[in-house]
């Protein structure tokens, strides 16, 4: 079945259905890519990890360690939740509430602004929502 279709030749061909994808690519030669060794599924959750770890800035930093202020796995995973929240509402300057810690974010970047908690300042600018976690 020869034809033209928009001026380019078209050439019958015979397709055969793979039977045994595995079988077949276990004949294929193996490619290794650029820089990239050891296991894909270790590579693959590091790349998602990282994706989702909360950041701190210098003065953020500054602050908890002034006002030590520690957060434990379970709370830092329950900001990276409330910032998934928070950008899912479109904010980008978030106030997060863990407990009894008030965190001001960048939603974007995941860092957290400053730190303090409750009882201190009560006072928040430079944001635009706030989630409670």
């Amino acid at each position: 079945m020869d034809g033209f279709i928009n001026n380019f030749n078209v050439r019958a061909a015979h397709i055969n259905p793979v039977e045994n994808p595995a079988a077949q690519a276990a004949h294929l030669p193996r490619t290794e890519i650029s820089g990239f060794k050891g296991n894909f599924k270790k590579a693959l959750d590091d790349a998602i990890h990282k994706q989702q770890t909360v950041n701190f800035s210098k003065h953020a930093n500054a602050r908890m360690n002034d006002r030590q202020i520690n957060l434990t796995g379970e709370q830092l995973n329950r900001v990276e939740v409330g910032l998934s929240m928070a950008n899912a509402k479109g904010i980008r300057d978030s106030l997060v509430l863990v407990d009894d810690v008030a965190l001001v974010v960048n939603v974007k970047s995941k860092t957290v602004v400053t730190a303090m908690e409750s009882g201190q300042d009560n006072v928040f600018s430079n944001i635009d929502g706030a989630v409670i976690v």
